[in-house]
């Protein structure tokens, strides 16, 4: 039962496709958590609509999402996997925390700011209130802790926020989330600009490596990875390229810094990268060759996505039924 376990709370958005920082980052780590925490785990379609979005590409990144997650290693029976846009309380609370969200509170978000310079002809309310659907996210399964990276810390200091002001007014209602530190992983950097993050919504093809990227594009981006002018492969800040690559292997491999630099010694840049490559390429098989299995058996995902639904409909509406009686909303007749 969830009441034996704290709960934990993420979400990702349906648009783009999921790269290996994505995997490396995040998914990975989730699959050991669920014999810890009751877990439930969002494709964030919901969230993805600030953005104008092409409906059939939307329809088909959220499904391939929902079987990358399990493809990952996420397993369906664990962790409860949905689609926000199947439980309507996100959008009922979303609505109620709005009233309850401050308009000072929103334009601080710098999320916002950077939305709204890369899509400046469609700076929509949706895209300025999305912290108000984020908290009510969150706050729906009374989530204890949530994982958050450093662009997302803002949206979870908002949500304590928004609880800590409606349990001010209304009693213990929201638990208050705390951000979920997990095990220290390296950040995964994009391939052709080592001071960004790598990114699924990157504008660069070849700065992203995709979970389900063919083996042949794999190598060929990492071959095209921006490094530097020297050939010693070591671990510095000042070779941000090669810290990069070095994070990659060391991930996969299990490896140390140590022993990579060893194994490098007296090699270049082009035996690194290609190692690199291909310990991705072997990573990576796995994953895909069970994303297309999954994929085939149309009725197994479709009975997973309505059993996962279900539960998570089952534990929003009892938060959102009692945040609708405390904020004097009447209850339907039944």
């Amino acid at each position: 039962m969830i009441q034996d376990k704290k709960v934990l709370y993420s979400a990702m958005q349906s648009t783009g496709t999921l790269t290996l920082g994505n995997y490396l980052g995040a998914l990975n780590n989730w699959v050991k958590l669920a014999d810890e925490y009751e877990t439930f785990y969002a494709i964030a379609d919901l969230h993805s609509l600030t953005v104008r979005q092409n409906p059939a590409e939307l329809r088909k990144r959220a499904k391939d999402l929902f079987t990358l997650y399990i493809a990952a290693g996420l397993d369906p029976e664990k962790n409860c996997i949905y689609y926000q846009s199947h439980v309507s309380a996100h959008a009922e609370l979303a609505w109620i925390l709005n009233c309850f969200t401050y308009m000072g509170e929103l334009n601080r978000m710098t999320q916002f700011k950077d939305k709204s310079a890369k899509h400046a002809d469609n700076i929509n309310a949706g895209l300025f209130t999305y912290p108000a659907l984020m908290a009510a996210d969150i706050l729906l399964y009374q989530a204890d802790v949530v994982p958050v990276g450093a662009d997302q810390k803002q949206h979870l200091e908002i949500t304590r926020d928004i609880a800590q002001r409606f349990n001010n007014i209304y009693g213990d209602v929201f638990t208050i989330p705390e951000p979920y530190i997990g095990e220290a992983t390296a950040k995964i950097m994009s391939l052709q600009d080592p001071a960004k993050k790598m990114s699924k919504s990157d504008e660069n093809p070849n700065a992203s490596i995709l979970l389900m990227d063919d083996p042949d594009t794999i190598i060929r981006k990492f071959k095209r990875a921006v490094t530097d002018s020297e050939t010693e492969v070591r671990y510095s800040d000042e070779k941000p390229g090669i810290k990069n690559l070095i994070n990659i292997y060391t991930t996969i491999t299990g490896k140390t810094v140590e022993e990579v630099e060893r194994e490098f010694d007296g090699k270049g840049y082009g035996d690194f990268k290609l190692a690199v490559g291909e310990s991705v390429v072997d990573k990576l098989k796995p994953i895909q060759d069970r994303f297309y299995e999954i994929q085939k058996d149309k009725e197994y995902v479709n009975n997973l996505m309505k059993e996962n639904d279900g539960k998570a409909a089952y534990f929003a509406n009892k938060t959102l039924r009692k945040v609708k009686k405390k904020v004097g909303l009447i209850e339907p007749a039944r």
